[in-house]
């Protein structure tokens, strides 16, 4: 709870910083519009559903570093179906989930049946779904045009507040699939027992729970929400590219469950935490948009650093504690 009230701090002294070298100290209203804020909220929501997915692979001791790879399957083949191969659109829809359910489902039995490294399956699966999306598509550009404007009001629609702006319908989808997710992880006996598997998985085998159906589970959940991440997004975009749709992606979703508080060695982490921490990246993206002092062009170089900040923070803590319960 401690390091989740830092991030929060840090939160919101970051957006009162960009605020000031943004808009206060130019004599703009660029930060503070409301354009550039439902901006900033829609993209903190569509990237905190992918979040929330890999803090579940995380929770265990895992690692998923296809989630890329699986927004840019889904995100290009559902336009692919629907638009250049006429799939009807509830077809298509039953396609691009099943196919996200097989993934999660396939990473999770080679971890555990073939006790292959989560690093190792999932860095195979961020070369093979873009590999597979881009012959698919011939690297063609796949898109709605003007069609399916009901559907994609589920990412680009809005909920009018007032008259200059409006909460971005995936605030609310984000909202629901993070509650869902809470009360799983820390309401039902499933999510304490992905928690006691993050732990120590060989206690939590000794003390009955089923481990290996628990990692399938995980990765199941980060692969469903990866794809319905991958959906939201090219419904909110509108088109994509095969050759860059998603590109750094599981880069964000990790960060921001890493800063939400997820141990990389697993055993905790919290749903509130990731939306913070995703809302953290997304500001800090949009402070490097905004402020004419910071270079674009090292966006990832920031986003490295918070990463590697998050880890050293979380070993600081974990030697912390481990000292205090020695004393």
């Amino acid at each position: 709870m401690k390091r989740i009230l830092g991030i929060f701090v840090l939160l919101v002294l970051v957006y009162l910083a960009t605020w000031l070298m943004s808009d206060l100290l130019t004599g703009r209203r660029s930060f503070l519009s409301p354009f550039n804020q439902e901006n900033l909220l829609r993209r903190t929501a569509l990237f905190g559903i992918i979040g929330i997915g890999v803090a579940f692979v995380i929770i265990t001791g895992g690692i998923d570093l296809s989630i890329g790879s699986v927004v840019c399957l889904i995100g290009v083949g559902f336009p692919w179906l629907v638009v250049t191969k006429e799939v009807p659109l509830g077809l298509a829809l039953c396609i691009v989930l099943a196919v996200s359910l097989t993934i999660g489902i396939s990473h999770g039995l080679l971890i555990t049946k073939l006790k292959l490294q989560p690093f190792v399956v999932t860095l195979c699966g961020l070369l093979l779904y873009r590999g597979i999306t881009r012959g698919l598509t011939n690297d063609q550009t796949e898109g709605f045009g003007g069609d399916f404007k009901s559907l994609r009001w589920l990412a680009n629609g809005e909920i009018p507040i007032t008259n200059s702006f409006g909460i971005p319908v995936p605030v609310l989808i984000v909202l629901v699939v993070a509650t869902a997710a809470g009360i799983f992880l820390n309401r039902t006996v499933y999510g304490r027992y992905l928690l006691a598997l993050g732990n120590n998985e060989e206690a939590a085998r000794f003390s009955g729970i089923r481990t290996d159906r628990m990692t399938i589970l995980a990765y199941v959940i980060c692969s469903f929400l990866a794809g319905l991440g991958g959906l939201l997004f090219v419904l909110d975009t509108n088109s994509a590219q095969p050759v860059d749709f998603g590109n750094f992606y599981e880069l964000f979703a990790i960060a921001a469950a890493v800063l939400g508080g997820c141990s990389l060695r697993g055993g905790s982490g919290t749903i509130i935490g990731v939306l913070i921490g995703t809302a953290l990246i997304q500001l800090l993206r949009n402070m490097i948009t905004l402020v004419d002092e910071i270079p674009q062009n090292i966006e990832f170089a920031v986003i490295g650093a918070v990463i590697l900040a998050g880890a050293i923070g979380d070993e600081v803590a974990k030697k912390i504690l481990l000292a205090r319960r020695q004393t």
